[in-house]
Parts: C-alpha cells; sequence; structure tokens
C-alpha cells in the first residue's frame, strides 16, 4: 500500500510510519521543516514538504497515494486559532486534495470528545479543539471518501500493550501513542474500517480482534 502521513513527524505518524514501512510498504510523511526529514528516514519513511498552513500544493505532496492518514495538529500551548487552522484547516486541504487525487481512504486521528464537542466559544483552547476536531470529522464523513475516524483517549507515552477498547462512545481513559499507531495501522488494511468512527482506550482485546469487529 502506498499510504501518505499528514503531520509525519508527530510521535503517533512516526511509529505509525515505521510499521508500515516494516511491512513492505511506501510511506510518505508530509513535514513542514526540513530538519525533520533525518528522523522520517531513519523510520523508513519517505520526507514529503508541505506546509498545510501555507500555500504549497497538498495533492503534489499525495500524488499517487491508495491512502492518507490525517496526524497533524497544532499541539500543547499553542492556542484556539491553530486549532482552527491546523487541526481543521489542515484536515480540510487534506480532504480536498485526497477528493481531487482520487485517495481510495482517509484515515484521521480525532479525540474523545469530538462526537459531543462543548457548544459555543467559551475561551477555553481544549473546548476550541474539540470543536476543530469534530468539524473537521463532518467534512470527512460529508465527503464521499472511504473514511476512518479514530477518537483515542488522553495520549501517553507508555509502552505498547497491543490491547484496546473501541466502541462509538466510551468512558474517558488513556491509551500509549504506540498502540494508537497500531489501531491506525490495522484500520488501513481492514476494508470493514471503512465509513467508521469510534473511540478507543486501552483494554483487553487484540488490536487487530478490536478493529476485526467494528
Amino acid at each position: 500500500m502506498d499510504v501518505a502521513i499528514a503531520g509525519g513527524h508527530g510521535k503517533i505518524a512516526l511509529r505509525l510510519g515505521k510499521m508500515l514501512s516494516s511491512e513492505g510498504n511506501r510511506v510518505r510523511g508530509l513535514i513542514r521543516d526540513v530538519d525533520q526529514a533525518e528522523d522520517l528516514l531513519a523510520a523508513g519513511v519517505e520526507p514529503a514538504l508541505c506546509d498545510l498552513e501555507g500555500p504549497d500544493d497538498v495533492g503534489t505532496a499525495i500524488r499517487g497515494a491508495e491512502a492518507v492518514v490525517f496526524a497533524a495538529g497544532a499541539g500543547p500551548g499553542s492556542g484556539a486559532e491553530r486549532k482552527r487552522t491546523v487541526d481543521l484547516g489542515g484536515a480540510l486541504k487534506l480532504i480536498e486534495a485526497a477528493r481531487l487525487e482520487d485517495v481510495g481512504r482517509y484515515v484521521i486521528i480525532s479525540a474523545m470528545g469530538a462526537a459531543h464537542p462543548p457548544p459555543g466559544d467559551n475561551g477555553d483552547v481544549f473546548s476550541a479543539y474539540l470543536r476543530a476536531k469534530a468539524e473537521a470529522d463532518r467534512a470527512l464523513r460529508a465527503s464521499g471518501l472511504g473514511y476512518t475516524i479514530v477518537r483515542p483517549g488522553g495520549l501517553t507515552d507508555a509502552e505498547p500493550t497491543g490491547g484496546v477498547s473501541v466502541g462509538g462512545e466510551l468512558p474517558r481513559g488513556e491509551i500509549a501513542r504506540a498502540d494508537v499507531a497500531a489501531v491506525l495501522a490495522a484500520v488501513l488494511a481492514a476494508p470493514n474500517a471503512a465509513g467508521k468512527a469510534f473511540d478507543v482506550v486501552s483494554g483487553e482485546t487484540p488490536v487487530e480482534e478490536a478493529v476485526a469487529g467494528l
């Protein structure tokens, strides 16, 4: 499979890229900082310079891909405005590029709570983040692409357990980034995951079994 990952230098994205490339897939990581290229190459990922907040042609960066993964994010410490320009705006740019380039699959890392985000603008950055994620998820559902929306709980850098719990709406919980990456790899390989949206936290069910049961 030929996969392009937006936000290719992120903690989940690098893990995912390494998993996919080790299985013989072609993987491209979209980055805006050339200094990040070495880390991608070390993971077996081809760097593709593309600034999702700038005028760069996203279509060129993903051309020929069979699937795209939106793993970009404004990150901790960013304000509400960048939640809109990256977590929403970047996702929308990738949706449009995927449609124009006839990419069959689009997997997005959303967030637990995005299914029912806080209403209005209360000035809280995390609420703004959830609203941006929710809007991106709605746009993806309406795009006509073969989407999968993955909403992880609180992210940790703990060692992977290989076990998860998935569901339409789950109680709040945590999950290792490495396990999220494994879930993303599994949904890319699972035709039944297209058209699905789900929460995921650490649990007892092996990743592939959980994805097969979606």
